[in-house]
């Protein structure tokens, strides 16, 4: 049995043929476009593309940032760059390109990746677990009693807007004080870029000050690592707020084990040292058994693995 996988993203659109043992046997990807009908034009052509040949499958999943209803794939709320899918359903921007008959549903991008990791991956074997994917925001998903939550409006899981400072900073959201405003790539970006015009001392300034748009999330932990002190100051106290956030969650979910992926992931130890111990310093006394941080096991592929995942995951 196969299924078909639909991962729209920022950047790329991406589509995948996934097999029952959760391979991917084909895959393709277009750059995203920014408008309705050049968006419907290529998401067709994609996954026209992949079944040229007649390969049969089963159903098809769709992972898409926002609120998705999963059984009718209408997006309900896509704030972003993705407004004008708003009140669309996902499926009708397939028409013609599948077979008669194949069943589609989709769902948010951070539940589709949980999804992934719970028919494939890391959550296999557990019935209760948290994910966050760490990159220009917070994405979230919850599993709780081998169920991942959507609660009543769909919105279960944005963990990234879980409140931290009352009276913080903007989000885009339109609350103060979220945990991605604090952790996040465009949070730690921002930070280094205000200590570069604050004439802080780092060595950031002379490779990034006539070009702030350049720097990257990354970069801000490579000259952590290298000793720069503004950078360091930056990553710790951002690593030590995720921390905070990470430890009240635990406590509210008690999951088995915390799945943490995207891009500033890739940051290995660096990230994952000092995040375990601000952790197990906030929460070693109601979990003395502090759950393992894992990464995810389809890190590079989750859009596609786990938009398929939720063919299987609503296939009853």
């Amino acid at each position: 049995m196969n299924y078909l996988g639909v991962d729209i993203g920022g950047t790329n659109l991406k589509a995948g043929i996934v097999s029952e043992n959760g391979e991917i046997l084909r895959q393709n990807a277009l750059r995203t476009p920014t408008n309705f009908a050049d968006f419907s034009g290529a998401l067709g052509a994609l996954v026209g593309g992949l079944l040229a040949d007649g390969i049969f499958i089963e159903r098809a999943g769709i992972g898409c940032k926002g609120i998705i209803q999963p059984l009718t794939t209408e997006v309900q709320i896509c704030p972003g760059e993705f407004s004008f899918l708003e009140k669309n359903r996902l499926v009708d921007l397939l028409d013609g390109a599948l077979p008669p008959g194949v069943r589609v549903v989709g769902d948010n991008d951070a539940r589709a990746a949980l999804a992934g990791e719970r028919v494939w991956g890391a959550a296999r074997s557990v019935d209760d677990a948290l994910m966050l994917t760490l990159g220009t925001g917070i994405g979230g998903a919850i599993l709780a009693g081998g169920q991942i939550i959507r609660g009543k409006s769909g919105v279960a899981g944005h963990l990234g807007h879980l409140t931290i400072e009352p009276l913080g900073r903007l989000c885009f959201c339109g609350n103060r004080g979220c945990l991605e405003t604090f952790f996040s790539a465009r949070a730690i970006e921002s930070a280094a870029v205000d200590a570069i015009l604050r004439g802080c001392e780092t060595s950031l300034t002379a490779e990034f000050h006539d070009d702030l748009k350049s720097l990257t999330c990354a970069d801000v932990f490579e000259a952590a690592e290298n000793g720069d002190p503004t950078a360091k100051l930056i990553v710790e106290d951002s690593i030590m707020v995720l921390g905070a956030g990470i430890a009240g969650l635990l406590l509210a979910f008690d999951p088995e084990i915390l799945i943490i992926g995207g891009s500033i992931a890739e940051a290995g130890e660096a990230l994952f040292k000092p995040l375990s111990r601000e952790i197990r310093r906030r929460t070693k006394r109601w979990l003395p058994d502090q759950p393992p941080i894992m990464k995810p096991a389809h890190a590079k592929s989750s859009g596609i693995i786990g938009a398929a995942a939720l063919a299987v995951a609503f296939q009853s």
